[in-house]
């Protein structure tokens, strides 16, 4: 969900190939009128319209699913910081013992010369120099040196420079901990605040304005599942044309009502490799079907979105990162049009919310707060929000 609300693109304007016509529908021209602002002015009696609520909660949502990617990003980026600073801490306390070491033999040494009255070489004096580079500068000691001093002092100096490098990254990795600590409160706190606002608002609402709002959203599925069948026409169309020029055969599109397996798909796509993955991916994305949104969740009991397509490819060997940011480069761009069951559909401006592809214009998604897991049209908030189709394998 954005931080602020998306403006539908004009036609050509789609990235990966996917094409932008104007809404055909009274339905979507009444959805699209919705969008144009998150402050639209009240109605007389200075409470806001019906639509106002509907538009504000969508938009809450929206944002605070733009704030969990966020919130997902500083996760991971803080555990990986987590345990770049613990292995640093590790290093400097390992390091810090060889110091020390090397530190008592220079002192076993010191300790000889001022049993025995030497005055050569002063290692006492060495020892407590700001650095030895300071004491060799001033009192050319290595040149006075046994061999076996030289080989203590040597040791001395590899390991206290190593060590006050250690000491200095990991003070910087410990800097960057809190950074990136502090973002990750600030995304959670984020996300909280928008879903408690949408919470107030529905809250609010009566019996009557709660059915009125079922049946829009009713009215916004059904141009959903229109606009679904119409691209199922035309990939079946494109498929059996693909299977003719290959010498196979085909019962001619929109011969079946089930969307096609990702073997048929790619046999017609000439990517038989892809087929094997992306079955294992949606057999693994259909179990989870029924279970709850969670934002943050990767499973096993509940997801967000990026979370559930991160798993559902994991479950067919591949490994994708964790926000959709990231999720959305981890492949090869199609066309809405050429997407096959296994891909990723990705949504809004800012890309904040993604899908997997399981053919005839449906996806199966982890949607919103409240929601569950389920199989719905690619065009369920329209096909404006529709933003890129990746190929993940």
């Amino acid at each position: 969900m954005a931080s602020q609300h998306r403006k539908p693109r004009s036609a050509g304007t789609r990235v990966a190939g996917i094409r932008t016509p104007a809404l055909a529908t009274a339905a979507l021209t009444s959805v699209a009128l919705l969008s144009q602002t998150a402050n639209a002015a009240p109605s007389d009696d200075g409470k806001p319209s019906l639509e106002e609520v509907e538009k504000k909660v969508d938009d809450l949502y929206r944002q605070a699913e733009s704030a969990t990617e966020k919130y997902n990003a500083a996760k991971e980026k803080t555990t990986k910081q987590r345990k770049r600073a613990d292995g640093l801490l590790g290093d400097v306390a390992q390091r810090t013992l060889k110091l020390n070491e090397a530190r008592e033999e220079l002192g076993s040494y010191a300790a000889a010369q001022y049993r025995t009255g030497a005055s050569a070489p002063d290692t006492a004096a060495f020892l407590l120099a700001d650095t030895p580079q300071d004491y060799f500068d001033q009192n050319h000691l290595m040149s006075r040196l046994t061999d076996r001093q030289k080989g203590a002092v040597d040791d001395y100096v590899t390991e206290q420079s190593a060590t006050m490098k250690q000491r200095q990254e990991a003070t910087e990795s410990l800097a960057t901990l809190t950074d990136t600590q502090n973002d990750l409160k600030t995304a959670k706190a984020t996300v909280q605040k928008k879903l408690g606002a949408a919470r107030e608002l529905l809250s609010q609402l009566t019996a009557q304005e709660k059915a009125r709002l079922a049946a829009i959203e009713k009215q916004r599925q059904e141009e959903a599942a229109r606009k679904a069948a119409e691209l199922a026409r035309q990939q079946a169309a494109e498929q059996a044309a693909a299977q003719q020029e290959s010498g196979g055969t085909s019962s001619g599109p929109g011969s079946s009502s089930t969307a096609p397996s990702a073997a048929a798909s790619a046999s017609a796509s000439g990517d038989p490799s892809y087929a094997t993955k992306a079955e294992k991916a949606l057999a693994f994305a259909r179990a989870q079907i029924g279970k709850p949104y969670v934002w943050g969740a990767t499973g096993p009991d509940s997801y967000d979105c990026s979370g559930l397509t991160q798993a559902t490819w994991k479950a067919a060997g591949v490994t994708l990162p964790r926000t959709t940011y990231d999720q959305v480069n981890a492949g090869t761009p199609v066309s809405l049009a050429d997407a096959r069951p296994g891909d990723l559909i990705f949504f809004y401006d800012d890309v904040s919310h993604v899908g997997v592809y399981i053919g005839n214009g449906m996806m199966i998604h982890a949607p919103k707060p409240g929601a569950y897991v389920r199989e719905e049209s690619v065009f369920y908030d329209g096909e404006s929000g529709i933003h890129s189709v990746v190929r993940p394998a």
